[in-house]
């Protein structure tokens, strides 16, 4: 028969709560990356989609261009922060605001070369 002390009891209830609260926490750690991985996708597919709707307007003028850029940017719900026409090319930096902060991305679009 083995003995026991009488410290020892209930030391595998506590080290059992401790490994679930680790499991939480590394599951908490692993949604969080991938909402900030999400946000940086949808901060890209604006900027790439702006860019490109902005470059079908770059004749038409900077003003034109641009706005148009925002108007595809805001329908993938995210925030434009920049918009420049260089030539025929148009750059655009889109925002999306995320419970962490936020996450941006650029983009270029414009005719080949």
């Amino acid at each position: 028969m083995i003995a026991t002390d009488a410290r020892d009891r209930g030391a595998a209830s506590l080290l059992i709560l401790a490994l679930g609260l680790v499991m939480v926490l590394a599951g908490m750690a692993g949604a969080q990356v991938g909402a900030v991985r999400t946000g940086r996708h949808e901060a890209r597919t604006a900027a790439d989609l702006g860019a490109l709707a902005g470059a079908m307007r770059a004749v038409e003028g900077a003003e034109v261009a641009c706005a148009r850029a925002g108007e595809v940017v805001a329908r993938n719900d995210a925030e434009m922060q920049a918009c420049r026409v260089e030539g025929l090319e148009v750059v655009v930096a889109a925002k999306v605001s995320l419970v962490l902060g936020d996450t941006s991305a650029t983009a270029r679009a414009g005719p080949a070369r």
